[in-house]
């Protein structure tokens, strides 16, 4: 099959190609620049390479992938608001380099470029594409309005938790492969268990990224060290903490947590020991291997050829393995 990196090569080619001629350029240059700060590009080279297992020439999943990828960076630009992030990827945010009010409506105009694209895929199956992506944009909507209910609630679970990551993450990585699939021909037996395969790989890349934000190197991960525990923010590291803390421990990562005035380097120092006392960082890759089983089971049982089962494993594997 083909490789990985030809893959992501044909998508930031393929997204440098796209043209914003309209008027005005205000609205059209930030989402140029959105697209051009980079990134994994994780959803549309899945939605290709699941193309791929199925069809030689992936080139028809092209415009699936890239409103794929133009959906996602409308959900940063939005997300970076709401959060009130100033880098993105190293680099200023939109909100930081222009403001507030472009990023939103520039968001709004990739939403609406990321919907001209999945409708014009060339597809027999284009109306369960389209009934795809509608039904993911709105569950990730759903979850973001659950990452920010968390942000008032002190009794967030587990399974509380992993529902919103669901939504917010996975739902998308896992519609990026079943539309790829789609797009290849794949009969639905083939697409839902590649849907669900996706659901998994996306909770456990997620619960990567909350690792990261704690222990990973801030040089690579391109943005600062520790902003979850500065914002309090819910994720799986926090909550495992409180439901696995003796009491003494749980006071004190209450005291630190909710401590809005304490300077930055002592509380992300004292909430990480904090971490490390519990054991946090190594139940959080259990959980990360226990998902990445599952994924592989069944990736296992599906019925395509053993080269690309390799193919799909080798990626995802890859993509746990990352520091950034």
């Amino acid at each position: 099959m083909i490789s990985i990196e030809t893959i992501r090569t044909d998508v930031d080619n393929w997204l440098k190609e796209l043209e914003f001629k309209r008027e005005p350029r205000s609205l059209y240059t930030p989402i140029t620049y959105s697209l051009s700060l980079g990134g994994k590009r994780l959803r549309p080279v899945m939605c290709i390479a699941s193309c791929a297992l199925f069809k030689d020439d992936y080139s028809q999943a092209k415009k699936a992938a890239l409103a794929i990828e133009m959906f996602h960076n409308f959900t940063l630009l939005h997300d970076d608001v709401m959060d009130n992030s100033q880098l993105r990827r190293g680099q200023p945010t939109v909100m930081a380099r222009w403001n507030t009010n472009t990023a939103i409506l520039s968001g709004d105009q990739m939403l609406i470029e990321a919907y001209k694209l999945i409708s014009d895929v060339d597809s027999p199956s284009v109306s369960l594409i389209l009934e795809t992506f509608n039904q993911t944009a709105t569950e990730v909507c759903e979850g973001q309005q659950y990452d920010m209910d968390f942000e008032k609630q002190t009794d967030v679970t587990i399974a509380q938790y992993m529902e919103m990551i669901r939504l917010k993450t996975a739902v998308l990585l896992a519609a990026s492969i079943k539309i790829g699939a789609l797009v290849g021909g794949a009969n639905i037996h083939d697409t839902k268990a590649l849907y669900d395969f996706g659901i998994n790989i996306g909770l456990a890349f997620q619960l990567q990224d909350d690792l990261l934000d704690v222990y990973g190197d801030e040089k690579v991960f391109g943005k600062p060290i520790g902003g979850d525990i500065m914002e309090g923010k819910k994720t799986y590291l926090l909550i495992t903490a409180l439901e696995d803390a003796n009491s003494t421990q749980k006071k004190e990562l209450l005291k630190w947590i909710e401590n809005s005035d304490a300077k930055r380097e002592e509380k992300i120092k004292e909430v990480t020991n904090l971490y490390n006392q519990i054991g946090v960082k190594e139940k959080t890759e259990l959980k990360i291997d226990e998902l990445m089983n599952k994924a592989m089971r069944m990736l296992i049982a599906m019925e395509i050829s053993a080269e690309g089962k390799r193919f799909m494993a080798d990626f995802v594997a890859s993509l746990i393995k990352r520091n950034h």
